[in-house]
């Protein structure tokens, strides 16, 4: 059940070097809860992590670091309209999205190919293509790390924002998500927000515009786009899309009329980073073993072995270059540890 010493390079989509006092992978919340009482590891801080997928590792974890293993899923109730299932935190994302638009059910597809474990999900209220965890997501289970206990939290609980949640930022550190329920329709109500997507969608024959057509879509223009981390090791979307005022996007639609930007509810404009990191000349951009990918200007990746500090030293190099460039600071994704 557990490791001493356990290597996490393996364990993080960024490759990046770090080992850990302890490290378990419970399959089951008794396993789990059993384990936050142990005495003897009462004294080291405990870390969360899912498949390392939004993670910056800077140096070692002198901690007992706990990887969710718990596996499953079942059908909690169902009507003609809707059905709310329930999956366990160490189910993988990607599966359970095919396996809900293989059953024919609704809500998920737009989210398609995001890496992680189910259990993550909601911890970074994860999003693409202009749907949300927050938008499907009824309730979930979390475990406190101090003692084991067990807590129920509703969607309003999880004080759902743009890539942030209760567990990250009002109590971050002090919970471990074991199990979530989302309610998905049975009948189309597909978002086809983004002009990419939804110019695609029009194209297709009218036998494939279903929600495995949308699907299809979504992992085509993700794999067009985004390196896989397998292949080149990656975090996603390294910055969050800044929200800025009207005015001050207004402002700079007179420096740079090509400004991308998606107004907000309240006023407030959404703009695209990665178009912001594109203007400011990383796009493609290496130097030495870090860079901004050739594609996708939002996703930094790790062409050798750099090291968690490297990582950030290069992140905060964009960051300055942006915030010279359009005013606006940039904020990264990943969580960082230690």
């Amino acid at each position: 059940m557990l490791e001493a010493n356990a290597d996490l390079g393996r364990r993080n989509t960024l490759r990046l070097p770090a080992r850990a006092t302890w490290f378990a992978q419970p399959e089951s919340e008794a396993e789990l809860a059993a384990l936050l009482q142990d005495a003897r590891y009462q004294s080291l801080p405990r870390v969360v992590i899912g498949d390392g997928s939004n993670l910056l590792l800077r140096a070692d974890l002198d901690a007992l670091v706990i990887r969710p293993a718990m596996r499953g899923m079942h059908v909690v109730e169902e009507d003609d309209r809707q059905v709310l299932i329930e999956v366990m935190a160490g189910e993988n994302w990607e599966a359970l999205v095919a396996e809900t638009v293989r059953c024919g059910w609704q809500g998920l597809e737009n989210l398609s190919l995001i890496p992680g474990a189910v259990g993550a999900a909601p911890y970074q209220n994860i999003g693409a293509y202009g749907v949300e965890l927050a938008d499907v997501l009824d309730s979930l289970t979390a475990l406190s790390l101090a003692d084991g206990r067990q807590c129920e939290f509703s969607r309003a609980d999880c004080r759902f924002a743009y890539r942030d949640s209760f567990f990250k930022s009002h109590e971050p550190r002090r919970w471990v998500i074991t199990r979530v329920r989302l309610r998905l329709n049975k009948s189309p109500s597909w978002v086809l927000d983004y002009a990419d997507l939804r110019q695609r969608f029009a194209a297709l024959p009218s036998a494939q515009q279903n929600t495995a057509g949308v699907r299809d879509l979504v992992c085509a223009l993700r794999r067009s786009k985004l390196p896989d981390p397998q292949q080149l090791p990656n975090a996603g979307s390294f910055f969050k899309n800044p929200v800025i005022p009207a005015a001050q996007f207004r402002q700079l639609q007179q420096d740079f009329p090509a400004i991308v930007g998606y107004p907000q509810d309240g006023g407030d404009i959404k703009v695209a980073a990665g178009w912001l990191i594109e203007q400011a000349g990383w796009k493609g951009k290496r130097d030495g073993d870090l860079g901004m990918h050739a594609e996708q200007a939002l996703v930094l990746v790790n062409y050798g072995a750099a090291t968690g500090e490297q990582v950030q030293v290069f992140a905060e190099r964009v960051r300055a270059s942006v915030l010279e460039m359009f005013s606006i600071v940039l904020e990264q994704e990943p969580v960082v540890l230690p």
